[in-house]
């Protein structure tokens, strides 16, 4: 029985996400689902700006760009006829710091396939039809413990670690006795499908939404396709009152009731779907070896379209983690930090999306309310940060004092140019890549990273970027440093003038693109005490036994 770094169970885009980090930091990770094939299901509408920002990351986002569709406008509807439209994203675009200021519609069928690809591409493949129905922890002689998983089929294999990102219905959150407190509302149901319209009998650069007092239909174009479309509606209801389970013939009941269009207009529908608002979290995201992400860990409202998006970013977060611990740089306590920053952020969620709904079923109330109602700058999934975390180190001044994000929060992007070649670039490019970043500003950071690059050089998985204003000379400058030409990097951190002064700033940024440390250049101490702590003393640990490359 071959043992496995990381087993993921659930295929879905937060298991397909954290495969794709693992795998290109050389770690060995299997990804297994109990479905017999990828399910063409529909679900989440697509990744949110701080989702693309991560696919980005892992060399898809432009893939996934030119697969869906940007978020169309809303076209509202009361009584059959038009009254309103809304573009929600109208007075939005791109800033230096972050370059998607707007979500991106993509089927979750086809964004999973980019997925599998990617992950294909490191030589892993998702393994179907593999249910799981045992997870037994034990200890090893020397590297301290794995997990004996058993498969439906009578099967065994063996992990150093397993995440469970197997959705709300999660095997393995059952399996670890992990609580699932919360609500479900059974009276707040919504149908669902993807349809297929006669050909042209409604406009399709529209989401269509046609609100009444006994109900409402809403379609929205499936991008990639010629007539498919997204349908969600209020269900059929009994004589009693109760919600009836969604069928085609229901569809073109609902459709020729809400709009003026006949039901026959309705071809096709399938992977229809009963969706009830759960509110639920898990009381933890970890017991041991194994780890909770996505959906298994949390289920909220769908307003906002948050569930696929937080998911997502669990997996950002448990990555990195996981592969430096894997590597042996960093102490098991690592992974403590995933359900330390995770759990909070999808409390927060909940109370989000749960307050979006309320304010959604409000609005459609009146006559030209929408879904735009749901639609905030919290939904971008920018402004999410980890300020409270043990891992966001030696931040001391007074919020007020400075500008520019504190520890914890998302590193802003900017404009720059290669300092080498002038070749355009942003600081995100610079980040990509499983590695932690230190960036320094002004000429005083230029020790700190000549010993971050003396103590960390090589494969550790550590690199130094020096950000040069303008003005300044750079004879002489290190390969991979950039220069500040407009300005927009030392805005972005709030590092000011500081190139005139001699003095600087060093900026440690986490692989998942949050700052760990934001630091006067002559504090060397906080940047070697926090770059031990992910990567252990650098060189010297580099040829130890057991040790994995961290980047391949």
């Amino acid at each position: 029985m071959g043992m496995t770094d990381v087993l993921i169970v659930g295929a879905g885009p937060t298991g397909l996400v954290l495969a794709c980090d693992l795998a290109r930091r050389g770690v060995a990770v299997r990804i297994v689902d109990r479905s017999p094939a990828p399910p063409r299901t529909s679900r989440a509408k697509g990744p949110n700006p701080r989702s693309l920002e991560i696919l980005d990351d892992l060399g898809v986002a432009e893939e996934v760009l030119a697969a869906g569709s940007a978020p169309l406008p809303m076209l509202k509807y009361r009584d059959r006829r038009p009254v309103a439209e809304a573009d929600p994203w109208a007075d939005s675009a791109p800033s230096p710091d972050a370059r998607y200021d707007r979500g991106w519609l993509i089927a979750q069928w086809r964004l999973e396939g980019i997925l599998r690809d990617r992950l294909a591409g490191y030589g892993v493949r998702v393994e179907p039809g593999r249910e799981v129905v045992g997870l037994a922890q034990g200890r090893d002689g020397g590297d301290g413990g794995h997990v004996d998983v058993t498969y439906a089929d009578g099967q065994a294999g063996r992990a150093r670690y397993v995440v469970g990102c197997d959705g709300a219905h999660s095997s393995v959150r059952k399996l670890l006795g992990i609580t699932f407190e919360g609500t479900t509302a059974e009276d707040q149901v919504m149908v669902c499908g993807d349809v297929d319209l006669a050909d042209g009998v409604l406009d399709r650069t529209r989401w269509h939404q046609w609100f009444d007092e006994d109900g409402a239909v809403m379609l929205c174009p499936i991008p990639g396709t010629r007539t498919g479309w997204w349908f969600q509606a209020g269900p059929e209801r009994d004589g009693r009152g109760r919600p009836l389970a969604p069928t085609a013939d229901g569809f073109r009941r609902l459709l020729a009731h809400h709009t003026a269009l006949p039901g026959r207009d309705l071809t096709r529908a399938e992977l229809l779907s009963t969706y009830r608002v759960n509110v639920r979290m898990a009381d933890r995201f970890r017991a041991g070896r194994v780890l909770l992400a996505g959906d298994a860990a949390h289920v909220h409202a769908i307003a906002g379209g948050l569930g696929m998006n937080t998911g997502i970013q669990d997996a950002f977060n448990l990555g990195w983690k996981l592969g430096l611990v894997l590597a042996g740089h960093a102490d098991a306590e690592l992974l403590d930090t995933y359900e330390e920053e995770r759990l909070p952020v999808a409390a927060r969620t909940l109370d989000l999306t749960s307050e979006r709904l309320r304010a959604t079923l409000e609005a459609i109330r009146r006559p030209g309310g929408g879904l735009d109602a749901a639609i905030t700058p919290d939904t971008t999934g920018l402004g999410a940060g980890y300020r409270w975390s043990s891992l966001a180190a030696g931040d001391r001044a007074p919020q007020a004092e400075r500008p520019g994000p504190h520890a914890g929060d998302r590193a802003p992007d900017a404009p720059c140019a290669d300092a080498a070649t002038g070749v355009r670039t942003r600081l995100h490019r610079v980040f990509a890549g499983p590695r932690t970043t230190v960036l320094g500003f002004g000429p005083g950071s230029a020790a700190v990273l000549r010993e971050t690059a003396d103590t960390y050089g090589g494969d550790t998985g550590v690199r130094v970027c020096r950000v040069y204003a303008a003005h300044e000379d750079r004879a002489g400058a290190e390969p991979g440093a950039m220069v500040d030409d407009a300005g927009h990097a030392s805005a972005a951190y709030g590092t000011g003038t500081s190139g005139d002064t001699g003095a600087g700033t060093v900026v440690v940024v986490r692989p998942d693109h949050h700052v760990g440390v934001l630091a006067p250049a002559d504090d060397a101490r906080s940047v070697r005490e926090y770059l031990r702590r992910l990567h252990g003393t650098g060189r010297s640990a580099e040829r130890s036994p057991g040790m994995v490359d961290a980047v391949r």
